[in-house]
């Protein structure tokens, strides 16, 4: 297969240590101070589809009134699979736990904010019967960028000045202004800018009222290639991770796998990371590198989610190193194996770590399987 190649620059001299695992090549880029020495990797991407198993690879195909999801894989019922999903910010602070409504998104990126605090982007399709959402915070200009890859709707409280261009641009309900604000209320149980949230009745009333379509474009062919379930992922030329940190620095999380279920738990500010319906999961979890620059003057982050760069991709208690590329803002993100491949993913929820690339160095992962 022919393939194209796309160079990056990285700064000689840093390492990632990883359990026992040592790596050469570590850090992405931008952000990462110059040395005198710099050395240049090549990052291939296919040109044409990535070749999979065969019959191995999850087909979208109707069955007893479902369908496969874009967003998990999963067997969803039709009217919900089909329906574009909503894209909504998610604080972390912690006067604003337990995160409600979280336990249902298919996907879940997290990024850091201003002051090391992470903010998340929640992904859900079938959010109808939930009466409260959030609590729901403001928009940052990389958000959008993934938002779009979903072809989501995209709902937020608020944004940055440096995120308004590309809001206009987009569907989206914004919770300070518009007839998209009725999406949202605030509550008495909590103190502002931790008491606004979204209900999924309110939500279906300000995609209506901004009349937004809620059907997917018909050339959408989805984000993710999911395997079947009787063909599972399991890395196996990768290596064990049943323990797997990011290395983020305010709320340091953390992963671990649970062989007798096959999900990874997630766990922050020291202990498990809940939901209102319980302990957030994942089945499949990636570690995004981006180089970053600050918005000049101010503490708002302008983290580079199109250049390419390095990763991780962790599922059934193993990991793989991955490269990843995007290219335009309209593009998809694409994530590719050690041997130029689009990586393929078991059906499930999927977490997305937006990291900064110099501290790739913070990333832990190690452990086998446990029962």
């Amino acid at each position: 297969m022919m393939k194209r190649g796309v160079i990056l620059a990285l700064a000689a001299g840093l390492c990632l240590t990883a359990g026992c695992t040592r790596y050469e090549e570590t850090s992405v880029t931008a952000s990462v101070k110059e040395t005198e020495e710099t050395r240049v990797i090549q990052i291939t991407e296919p040109e044409t589809e990535p070749e999979t198993e065969g019959s191995r690879e999850l087909e979208r195909v109707e069955k007893d009134g479902k369908i496969p999801s874009y967003l998990t894989g999963e067997m969803t019922d039709v009217a919900i699979a089909d329906r574009r999903p909503i894209a909504i910010m998610i604080s972390n602070d912690k006067a604003a736990l337990p995160h409600y409504g979280i336990n249902h998104a298919g996907v879940i990126y997290e990024a850091p904010v201003e002051g090391g605090m992470n903010r998340y982007m929640a992904i859900l399709e079938d959010y109808d019967s939930l009466d409260r959402i959030g609590s729901v915070r403001s928009c940052r200009t990389y958000y959008t960028f993934f938002a779009n890859e979903f072809k989501a709707i995209y709902a937020h409280f608020g944004q940055s000045s440096f995120a308004r261009p590309y809001l206009d641009r987009m569907e989206h309900l914004n919770g300070i202004e518009g007839k998209g604000s009725v999406a949202f209320y605030r509550t008495k149980d909590k103190k502002s800018p931790h008491n606004a949230y979204a209900s999924g009745d309110r939500i279906q009333k300000a995609i209506e009222a901004m009349g937004y379509s809620q059907k997917y474009p018909e050339d959408y062919k989805g984000h993710y290639h999911f395997s079947k379930p009787e063909y599972p992922v399991t890395l196996e030329n990768g290596f064990a991770a049943a323990f797997v940190r990011p290395g983020y620095i305010m709320n340091d999380p953390w992963f671990e796998y649970n062989s007798k279920d096959g999900l990874y738990y997630r766990f922050q500010y020291g202990g498990p990371q809940n939901g209102n319906e319980g302990q957030l999961t994942a089945k499949n979890i990636i570690f995004q590198y981006c180089g970053w620059k600050y918005y000049s003057p101010s503490e708002y982050l302008d983290i580079d989610v199109h250049s390419p760069g390095l990763g991780y991709y962790f599922t059934n208690g193993r990991g793989e190193k991955i490269t990843w590329t995007k290219g335009s803002a309209e593009a998809m993100t694409k994530y590719y194996d050690e041997s130029g491949q689009e990586i393929m993913m078991n059906p499930g929820s999927t977490w997305i770590c937006i990291i900064q690339s110099e501290r790739m160095d913070k990333a832990e992962f190690y452990g086998e399987q446990t029962e």
